[in-house]
């Protein structure tokens, strides 16, 4: 309860997270019917870059600022291009001031028919989070566990969407409780898409993560990470992974793009390094 996502806004862990968030939401727009999406760690939807507390650990200089300076692969622009609107379209002037969590992000995306339910369970956040979406019908904010929505909150009344499950790892268990959440998520919501979001610190956590991923008997899941610099002793945030399930078919083509250019971009000099590989329901491919 004490974790504020203020102090990573924008850093190298969003920038990766949010742009492959945009990439699925992109692929649902596609067809006409109506999607949710279902953010179970939604935060407070804004984050003000130049406030005190993003001052104190300015993370966001080598996150989104190394990416607003940046001259992309010409194969990699359209694809970060939606993020990018979001991203400039909150600061007009062209100064980088404000950063969108996850709700925001994704309710700036949206068609008409589309619609959000972001749950956050700090009621200060969950407070903050209500009164950015005020009046806004296409957005529902509930003050609940985030954990006990991949239960009580699939499937969705439109029958599509994504689930998008972004803890902030502050508590033990956490790679556990991905895994028990996706299972009880996925027997009642099978058609959905998941995007789970976990920090490269722990080798060993994070292996027997997605060994238990391998062995869960859920198809199609793709495993993505962008390492940052190398992992240490004693452990630090060396890089941030994503698990997706039911990835749309675009998305490992443009994963192929997208990861080797942020890892490039976000690396310290010469040690980025990405990861990419079916865990199940796809030969193993990795890069």
């Amino acid at each position: 309860m004490n974790y504020s996502h203020a102090f990573h806004a924008g850093n190298f862990a969003d920038v990766m997270k949010h742009i492959i968030v945009t990439r699925l939401v992109d692929y649902l727009k596609k067809k006409d019917g109506a999607f949710r999406v279902i953010d179970t760690h939604a935060g407070i939807g804004r984050y003000d870059l130049s406030g005190e507390i993003a001052a104190r650990s300015p993370e966001y200089a080598d996150g989104i600022g190394r990416l607003l300076s940046a001259e992309l692969p010409q194969k990699a622009k359209p694809l970060v291009q939606p993020y990018l609107d979001v991203i400039r379209g909150m600061n007009p002037d062209g100064k980088l001031k404000y950063y969108p969590g996850s709700p925001l992000l994704v309710r700036q995306m949206f068609r008409p028919q589309d619609r959000l339910s972001a749950l956050e369970l700090h009621p200060e956040y969950a407070k903050r989070l209500s009164a950015q979406f005020e009046g806004d019908v296409q957005v529902r904010v509930i003050h609940l566990d985030g954990w006990l929505a991949l239960n009580a909150h699939v499937p969705p009344k439109e029958k599509r969407g994504l689930v998008l499950v972004d803890p902030p790892f502050e508590e033990k268990g956490e790679f556990e409780r991905l895994v028990d959440g996706l299972l009880k998520a996925h027997r009642k919501f099978p058609g959905g898409v998941y995007a789970l979001w976990y920090p490269l610190k722990d080798t060993r956590a994070v292996h027997d993560f997605t060994s238990a991923l391998r062995d869960c008997g859920i198809p199609k899941i793709l495993r993505t990470e962008v390492s940052v610099r190398p992992a240490s002793n004693p452990p630090k945030l060396h890089g941030s992974g994503m698990i997706i399930v039911n990835p749309p078919f675009t998305l490992e083509a443009e994963l192929r793009i997208l990861l080797p250019a942020l890892a490039l971009l976000l690396g310290d000099p010469g040690l980025g390094r990405h990861k990419l590989e079916w865990l199940r329901g796809e030969e193993p491919v990795r890069s």
